[in-house]
């Protein structure tokens, strides 16, 4: 069977595509992407982890294959993406789960693991953010989500992903035609544009829905990793050490000449997961 295996779950009235990896005999493990992303953003670590682990990796609503949001101010929130988490679970039989989140991912497994599903999520990775984000931050990511880039051909999206996307760290060229491929979708006009809804930049409004998540945070009790790229705008040093002395103290790794956010496609970022997923 080659993998991953495309699905599409009815999740609160929304069609979701999944990228599901693995067997369902294994133990579940969720692989959330960030804000503008896919979950074929995984591929790699999905691929290096599928014989030990039954993986699902949804692309959020408003990206990749999944139905875009009638009302975008109230769906493109936290909140409604843990309730679809909750729900594929659900209509899947898992009880328990481990998490991988990036970013907006990780903000996810946050109010998750410190809520609704505490104690049903064993095991939260979060690559690249904390409760809290800067609003210098928040400014750059708005830009460039918000004014998506139309070009004429595929090849002219890929360079400008390899251009923004640059602090993942390093891609391999098949990395990055892959991020190509799964990042494209034609416009009316037959131009070449990004995956996703602009709209889901409404996370950002004056609410900010990721501005502050401390109270979860504190409420963690499953053991955490927290992954940081040592160059990252999103999540700094003070808030990554004030991560460390409350709530659940995560374990941390960091990785050198990396910015927001790790792609965790090379042995250096996968093997300390693998470890901490496994214990």
């Amino acid at each position: 069977m080659t993998e991953p295996v495309s699905r599409y779950f009815a999740l609160r009235d929304r069609e979701i595509h999944v990228s599901q990896w693995g067997t369902p005999d294994k133990p579940a493990l969720i692989m959330w992407h960030g804000l503008a992303r896919t979950g074929r953003d995984f591929d790699t670590i999905a691929r290096a982890l599928r014989d030990q682990y039954f993986i699902l990796a949804p692309d959020t609503l408003g990206r990749g294959l999944s139905q875009w949001a009638d009302d975008p101010s109230s769906e493109y929130r936290l909140d409604n993406f843990g309730a679809m988490a909750m729900e594929l679970l659900d209509q899947l039989g898992i009880s328990t789960c481990r998490w991988i989140g990036t970013s907006m991912g990780g903000a996810v497994g946050i109010r998750l693991a410190g809520g609704p599903m505490r104690g049903r999520i064993s095991h939260l990775v979060i690559n690249d953010i904390g409760p809290e984000i800067p609003t210098t931050a928040v400014e750059r990511i708005s830009t460039y989500v918000g004014n998506p880039p139309v070009f004429d051909t595929i090849r002219e999206l890929e360079a400008w992903l390899r251009a923004v996307y640059a602090p993942f760290g390093p891609l391999s060229d098949a990395e990055w035609r892959a991020m190509a491929d799964s990042s494209a979708r034609r416009t009316d006009e037959g131009k070449v544009t990004v995956h996703y809804d602009p709209a889901i930049v409404a996370q950002f409004d004056a609410a900010n829905d990721v501005g502050d998540q401390w109270s979860d945070f504190d409420a963690i009790t499953a053991p955490m990793l927290l992954i940081r790229g040592a160059e990252s705008d999103l999540l700094s040093e003070d808030l990554a050490v004030s991560m460390q002395a409350r709530g659940p103290r995560p374990q941390r790794l960091d990785i050198a000449g990396v910015g927001h956010a790790p792609a965790l496609n090379v042995a250096a970022q996968i093997e300390p997961v693998r470890a901490f997923l496994r214990d």
